[in-house]
């Protein structure tokens, strides 16, 4: 029998935006539509997964407004950066692997083609380097010579119930994670789709390494979740909106995504 897992998604970002930004050529409505940052927490009582480290100070540019950095906001929950033993860094753009520096003790599981992406011929263009950092890139291949990444290729099952997906698209090396809870197999689907209508109605976010592996990869998180319900999206408000805060004094900051939405 699988083990279930909470999950608890954590707000440490925003930024504001427009629709036309957010669709591969653009959208007829130019209206609002904010971006949120999120990391997030997989846990019970026998383990302890966080899937990405957001950004920090550093990395709040071009109109990203940082709330909290993520340590912080995992604080919040009871966890320092001491306790995380194990992350799944979904891809390494800035924003999604940028504090790797406060989790000392963790180890990072990682995509083999991702590094391959980030250290090779496409970082010569800069349509595609321009999401990642130099620093953050050699930080990572220091932890590799310190034997605290763990490199997949495709799928993988990093403990009972949790599971790692290459998806693509958006980068190279863009991996989803698929845990149980108690009410299902739930896709953390992180930049696989940024907003529920990139999956929803098959639309592509502008940022795309190959817009067929993106457009696959739906039909992929779709596929690995027990329902279109059970899928995650990487940045969009909704989420908070859907799904129940921890406590009221986490309202906005913190969710739980193995209860139900509601939609």
């Amino acid at each position: 029998m699988l083990p279930n897992y909470e999950i608890y998604c954590v707000k440490y970002a925003e930024r504001p935006g427009l629709r036309p930004a957010h669709f591969l050529g653009g959208d007829p409505h130019d209206a609002p539509m904010p971006m949120d940052y999120y990391v997030w927490l997989v846990r019970n009582s026998e383990r302890m997964l966080l899937v990405d480290t957001g950004f920090d100070a550093n990395m709040a540019i071009n109109g990203r407004v940082l709330l909290r950095k993520p340590v912080e906001g995992l604080a919040l929950l009871g966890v320092k950066g001491e306790d995380i033993q194990e992350a799944v860094i979904t891809h390494l753009h800035n924003d999604h692997v940028g504090t790797f520096y406060d989790f000392p003790n963790a180890h990072f599981h990682l995509q083999d083609r991702e590094m391959q992406y980030v250290t090779g011929r496409h970082m010569k263009h800069h349509i595609f380097r321009r999401p990642y950092e130099i620093d953050h890139v050699a930080g990572m291949i220091r932890l590799v010579y310190q034997n605290r990444v763990i490199f997949h290729a495709g799928e993988a099952e990093i403990a009972p119930g949790i599971s790692v997906h290459h998806i693509g698209g958006h980068t190279m090396g863009l991996q989803s994670v698929r845990v149980h809870t108690q009410r299902g197999w739930v896709v953390l689907a992180s930049d696989a789709s940024h907003y529920y209508e990139h999956f929803e109605n098959d639309r592509c976010f502008p940022l795309v390494y190959h817009v067929g592996e993106m457009i696959e990869g739906f039909a992929t998180l779709r596929r690995l979740a027990d329902s279109i319900k059970h899928i995650v999206p990487g940045h969009d408000p909704l989420v908070f909106k859907r799904y129940p805060a921890v406590s009221p004094e986490l309202k906005g900051i913190a969710a739980r995504l193995d209860l139900e939405p509601h939609y």
